[in-house]
C-alpha cells in the first residue's frame, strides 16, 4: 500500500513540477548564483514547484458499456419468464402478457435490434425498467391483491387493473421498436446520401 502511494506521487504532476524548479535550482547553484545556500534553494524551489502544480484529476468510472446492460437484462429476462411462468393468469391477462414478453425477447435478442438499442441509453433503461420493474410489480401486485378479493366481493376486478398495465407497458415498448427503426432508417438514409454526394 504505502508502495504503491510512493509511486503514484512519483508519477504525480506535484512532484514533477518540484523536480523541474529543483533542476532550475541545480542550475542556478552551477552557475554560482545560490551560493553556499544552494541546498535551501533546490528545496525551496523544489518545494514551490510542487505547491503551484495543479491536482491530480481523479480517475473516472468504470461503467459497463450499454451492451453490457443489455446482457445483464437479458439475464435478468430469463428469470422474469422463469416467475411468469408459475403464475396463473386469467386468459386475457395472459394474452396481453404472452404478446408483451415476445416484443420484449425480440428487443433483446442479439443481433441489429440490440446494436441500434445499445447506442440509446434512455431504451436500455426503458427496456431494463419494464423487466426488472414493471412487469414483475404488475403482476405479483395482482396475485396479492386477487387472493384479497375473494375477501371482498363488488369491488373491481384486479384483472382490469393487470391488463390495462400490461397494455399500457406493451404500448411503450412499441414505441421504443418504433424509434428503433426510425433511427436505423435514418441512418440508411443519410448512407444513402453520403454514397450519392460521394459520386458526384
Amino acid at each position: 500500500m504505502a508502495t504503491s502511494k510512493l509511486f503514484g506521487y512519483l508519477e504525480s504532476r506535484k512532484n514533477i513540477a518540484g523536480s523541474a524548479c529543483g533542476l532550475a535550482g541545480l542550475v542556478l547553484t552551477f552557475t554560482g548564483a545560490a551560493g553556499p545556500y544552494w541546498p535551501v534553494v533546490v528545496a525551496g524551489l523544489y518545494g514551490a514547484g510542487a505547491l503551484i502544480a495543479p491536482p491530480e484529476r481523479p480517475a473516472l468510472p468504470d461503467f459497463p458499456d450499454p451492451s453490457a446492460q443489455l446482457d445483464e437484462v437479458r439475464g435478468d429476462f430469463e428469470k422474469l419468464r422463469g416467475y411468469l411462468a408459475d403464475v396463473e393468469l386469467p386468459p386475457a391477462a395472459s394474452g396481453r402478457l404472452t404478446e408483451l414478453t415476445g416484443l420484449v425477447a425480440a428487443l433483446l435478442d442479439p443481433g441489429w435490434v440490440t446494436e441500434v438499442l445499445a447506442q440509446d441509453p434512455e431504451g436500455v433503461h426503458t427496456l431494463s425498467r419494464a423487466v426488472r420493474q414493471d412487469i414483475p410489480e404488475a403482476v405479483d401486485t395482482f396475485v396479492r391483491t386477487r387472493w384479497w378479493t375473494r375477501l371482498t366481493p363488488g369491488t373491481e376486478p384486479p384483472e382490469r387493473h393487470l391488463e390495462r398495465q400490461l397494455g399500457l407497458l406493451h404500448e411503450e415498448a412499441e414505441r421504443l421498436a418504433a424509434a428503433l427503426r426510425e433511427t436505423e432508417a435514418l441512418r440508411q438514409e443519410s448512407h444513402t446520401r453520403y454514397l450519392e454526394d460521394r459520386s458526384k
